[in-house]
C-alpha cells in the first residue's frame, strides 16, 4: 500500500526542479508519518540533483533538513504521538546490526545507511524521496524530537549543517579554553562559530573575505583571520587546538595545517573531492592530524538538538516558497545566501 503526494524534484541532471507526484509507503508498525512544515536547502541537494557525484537515480526529490508534525504513528511506536514536533535528517534507515550501528554511528553503517533521498527503501525496495514534499514516512528510530522553544523554521538546517559541525566539535571534546578555528563562512561555517562559541572555546573565523569579518563577529567569533594575509596567518602559527574546515571545494590545506599546535587536528567536513597536494612536513613536524567527519548518528543528532534548545541556537535562514527552488539553487552556487535557505512547505500544499 502507498499514498500519492505532491513533491518537487527533477527527472534529469540538466533539468529544473518541478512539481511532481510521488508515492510514500503506508505506515508500518514502527513508522512515523510526518506533515512537513519546513525543509532546508543543502548544497548536497544541488550536487545530487545535478548528478555531480555520479550516483543519482532519477527522478530525485531532494531535501534532508526536515521539520514537521506527526500525522500518524504505527502500532509499535512509543516515542511519538500525533502532533509532536519532530525532525528528520540525512538518513532514514540502516542495518542496525553492524558495529557502527550498535555504537550509534549509523552514518557509518557497514552495509550503508539509507539516505533520506536517493537511497533504497528497505521495506518497499523503491528509491527514497526527500523533504521537498508534503509528507514523509520514516522509521521511528530515525525521527528526532525538536525543542519547541526554538524558531522551528530555523531549526531545519540543524538536521544537516548543524550536526555536520557539531559532531566533530563534540567528538574532539572542544571545551572552554581551547582555541578553535572555523575555516570558511557559509552554511556550515556559521553553525561552527555558534557551536564552538557556545562550548566556551576561543573561536576564530578564518576566511578569505574581509567583508565577512563583521558577520563572523555577530555570529559569535572572537576574532577573524584573513587567510590571504600571510603576515596575519604567521602570527597564529602553532597556536590552534583544533580547526574545523568547512570549505566545500578543492583548496590548499597547507597554510591551515601550519596554524595547528603539536598533536592537534584539522577536521574536514566540506570538500568531498580531491584536495591540493599536501606537504607531509606540515603533519610530521608537530605530529599533527588531518581527519574527516560525516554528519552524526541519531543519538548524537538528538544531543545536538537538545544542546541547541539549551543554548537557543538556530541557523540564520532566508525563507522561500517551493516554487522558488531553482533560483535558490543558483544563489547557493553563487554564495548569495546568509546562510541557509529554508522552504516553507505550505507553498506546495
Amino acid at each position: 500500500m502507498s499514498d500519492k503526494i505532491k513533491a518537487f524534484g527533477t527527472d534529469a541532471k540538466d533539468a529544473d526542479l518541478k512539481e511532481m507526484e510521488i508515492e510514500r509507503r503506508s505506515i508500518l508498525d514502527n513508522d512515523v508519518k510526518i506533515d512537513i512544515l519546513y525543509c532546508g536547502v543543502c548544497h548536497s541537494d544541488i550536487h545530487a540533483a545535478h548528478n555531480d557525484w555520479g550516483n543519482t537515480k532519477f527522478p530525485i526529490v531532494p531535501g534532508h533538513e526536515i521539520v514537521g508534525k506527526v500525522l500518524e504513528v504505527g502500532n509499535d511506536v512509543t516515542k511519538y504521538k500525533k502532533g509532536d514536533l519532530v525532525g528528520v535528517g540525512c538518513m532514514v534507515d540502516s542495518c542496525q546490526e553492524c558495529g557502527a550501528c550498535k555504537e550509534d554511528l549509523e552514518q557509518f553503517c557497514d552495509k550503508g545507511m539509507v539516505g533520506t533521498y536517493n537511497g533504497k527503501d528497505k521495506h518497499s525496495g523503491n528509491r527514497t524521496f526527500g523533504g521537498y514534499s508534503t509528507s514523509i514516512v520514516v522509521r521511528e528510530k530515525f525521527v528526532l524530537k525538536v525543542p519547541e522553544n526554538l524558531d522551528i523554521k530555523a531549526v531545519a538546517p540543524l538536521l544537516c549543517a548543524g550536526i555536520t559541525t557539531f559532531s566533530p566539535l563534540n567528538h574532539w571534546k572542544i571545551k572552554k579554553g581551547d582555541k578553535v578555528g572555523i575555516i570558511g563562512l557559509g552554511g556550515l561555517g556559521h553553525m561552527g562559530i555558534k557551536f564552538a562559541s557556545s562550548m566556551g572555546a576561543e573561536t576564530i573565523m578564518i576566511t578569505t573575505s574581509k567583508e565577512k569579518a563583521d558577520d563572523a563577529k555577530k555570529l559569535g567569533a572572537d576574532a577573524v583571520i584573513i587567510s590571504k594575509n600571510d603576515e596575519e596567518m604567521k602570527k597564529h602559527f602553532g597556536t590552534f587546538d583544533f580547526l574545523l574546515n568547512t570549505v566545500p571545494v578543492k583548496h590548499d590545506t597547507n597554510p591551515y595545517l601550519q596554524l595547528l599546535k603539536r598533536d592537534s587536528t584539522m577536521v574536514m567536513v566540506g570538500a568531498i573531492e580531491p584536495l591540493e597536494p599536501m606537504n607531509g612536513a606540515n603533519l610530521i613536524m608537530g605530529r599533527k592530524r588531518i581527519a574527516g567527519s560525516l554528519i552524526g548518528g541519531i543519538k548524537e543528532t538528538q544531543e545536538m538538538l537538545d544542546f541547541c534548545g539549551e543554548h537557543n541556537i538556530v541557523s540564520d535562514v532566508e525563507m522561500i516558497d517551493m516554487q522558488d527552488i531553482n533560483t535558490a539553487f543558483q544563489r547557493v552556487e553563487d554564495s548569495d545566501v546568509k546562510y541557509r535557505f529554508v522552504i516553507d512547505m505550505k507553498s506546495l500544499k
